[in-house]
């Protein structure tokens, strides 16, 4: 009886030939689309010296877009998270007329220019839009205020969300729920304890994925934000004002910190999810 032969890294057989080509192509691409501008981004910033870098960094309007950007991010990706699982559900679950269009809608925020997604929601959220009508009046002001900023994100984010969670959703057995009802479990108790630990880790990708794209959102978010600073100024808004006064030095400091927070939450993000991974496993 012959033996199987392992794949070795270097030499032996591979599924895929090329390796050495391949990896070689794959580390210049990142390395030029993704690591020489990051570190280009780093090193300008750098040459404020230390000083100079805090007080752009702790300005009060630094601080207050920043807050603002990540804050309505991380809420934007939490009410995705939520709103996600439930349009998956209902597309992956449920056969109604019309499924298919709604299916083909959940994936308009990729395709619409964020301009016009910002122009559409401004249009109906604005205190004379076809929402902001009646929500003006019961002290809601969506449009021109940080509320704005939150819809557009939840926007753009939604996709994210649920592109991630419908396939595992659709690949999940129905038989772990059929067994869970025969014994004793209600559909609270099902949906906790036997789908919820598989769902998790798509959920929690399809968090990270909605709230990386919402730190970065530009265009959909200044034409309903109302842009007033400290108040509904976006960093990345922040970071274009500084380039228009030419202020280079001080733009790549804001960038920089976005970088750091970005990749700070995105690592804890990561981490979580691969807990989340080996706890379903050790089940």
């Amino acid at each position: 009886m012959t033996r199987p032969i392992a794949p070795r890294l270097l030499g032996g057989p591979r599924a895929i030939p090329g390796f050495g080509m391949t990896l070689g192509f794959t580390l210049a691409y990142l390395g030029l689309l993704v690591l020489l501008p990051l570190a280009a981004v780093v090193i300008k910033a750098a040459s404020l010296g230390p000083a100079d870098f805090w007080a752009i960094a702790t300005a009060p309007r630094t601080l207050a877009a920043l807050r603002l950007s990540f804050g309505a991010a991380l809420l934007a990706a939490a009410i995705n998270m939520i709103f996600g699982l439930l349009v998956a559900w209902v597309l992956v679950r449920y056969d109604f007329p019309g499924r298919r269009i709604l299916d083909a809608l959940v994936d308009l925020p990729f395709a619409l220019p964020t301009a016009v997604a910002g122009i559409a929601l401004t249009g109906l959220y604005a205190s004379n839009g076809w929402i902001g009508q009646y929500l003006e009046p019961l002290g809601l002001k969506i449009a021109f205020a940080p509320a704005g900023v939150v819809v557009a994100l939840t926007f753009v984010g939604l996709p994210f969300v649920v592109r991630t969670v419908q396939p595992v959703l659709a690949d999940l057995e129905r038989e772990a729920e059929e067994v869970a009802a025969t014994l004793g479990a209600g559909r609270w108790d099902t949906f906790r304890r036997v789908l919820m630990p598989a769902l998790a880790p798509a959920l929690l990708t399809g968090f990270a994925l909605a709230f990386a794209r919402g730190v970065g959102e530009y265009g959909s978010v200044i034409f309903i934000a109302g842009n007033i600073p400290m108040v509904s100024e976006i960093a990345p808004l922040l970071i274009v004002i500084k380039l228009e006064e030419f202020d280079y030095p001080g733009a790549t400091a804001v960038a920089a910190v976005m970088l750091v927070l970005s990749f700070a939450l995105l690592l804890a993000i990561n981490l979580l999810q691969s807990w989340s991974r080996a706890r379903m496993t050790t089940r």
